[in-house]
């Protein structure tokens, strides 16, 4: 899973990390938040197609999935790319898919909006386990990305969906957190609150400094341009048993690319 990909450094970041990555760690199956790829914020249809080309086999996103109109096109006709599943049902697109990876096997992969300081959507945890019992139908490796902004929400998600899900994996902060785990007891759910972002470290979440610093200080309103130097990949691994689904690993990825 790799972490929100910020504009073109971070759409580099994929290009460049994923060869590497699938040959040194024997990776069938990737995903990718893809929500801010296009200049920091939203996806076109071009680079829909570019991240898939690079090896993403589904990309998930978030509460900025529709700062591109064309998006609404890709949602209609391409399954790979999810929107929040607890946006209401008559939102374009979906909020889960069912893939199968280079190794044969089906993965399952959702993605909810947090409520917590965001939109309030409907509730993520009930859609969440709605979907879990209708993947489970065709698969038991199941990963979900919940895309929220408050750890609380995103830890809690992990301990609600435990037992449950091969992986909850949080996004959206764009810091890569220390916690990764697979949760206790015999229940084996791979849990991060959050994989963290691929784009350029030497910024404020991708942004430029020195355009984001003015905001914080004098409460203007400023333009903020994604950043370009210290370009990192940042992600986890997991494996998964793909008969029971249970995690048996997780761990952090950091990949410096320039």
């Amino acid at each position: 899973m790799i972490g929100d990909i910020v504009g073109e450094p971070g759409r580099q970041a994929v290009s460049k990390g994923i060869a590497a990555l699938k040959g040194r760690e024997q990776i069938d199956f990737v995903i990718a938040n893809a929500e801010n790829s296009a200049g920091g914020s939203g996806i076109t249809a071009k680079i829909y197609k570019e991240l898939i080309n690079y090896g993403v086999d589904v990309l998930t996103s978030g509460d900025h999935i529709f700062k591109k109109k064309e998006v609404v096109e890709i949602l209609k006709f391409h399954e790979r790319l999810i929107r929040p599943a607890n946006y209401p049902d008559e939102v374009v697109g979906s909020g889960y898919v069912v893939v199968k990876a280079l190794s044969g096997e089906k993965v399952g992969v959702i993605n909810v909006n947090g409520r917590v300081f965001m939109e309030p959507l409907d509730c993520p945890f009930r859609k969440a386990q709605e979907l879990v019992k209708k993947i489970k139908q065709e698969t038991n490796i199941i990963i979900v990305d919940i895309h929220a902004e408050a750890t609380s929400e995103k830890v809690a998600m992990g301990w609600y969906l435990n037992g449950q899900v091969s992986a909850v994996l949080g996004t959206h902060t764009h810091v890569q957190t220390a916690d990764e785990r697979i949760l206790p007891e015999t229940d084996h759910t791979a849990y991060i609150t959050d994989v963290g972002m691929s784009g350029p470290i030497d910024s404020v979440i991708g942004r430029k400094v020195e355009q984001v610093l003015p905001r914080f200080l004098n409460h203007t309103p400023m333009r903020f341009d994604v950043a370009e130097k210290n370009v990192q990949l940042q992600g986890v691994i997991i494996e998964v048993d793909p008969a029971s689904g249970k995690a048996k690993l997780i761990k952090r990825v950091k990949e410096v690319i320039t």
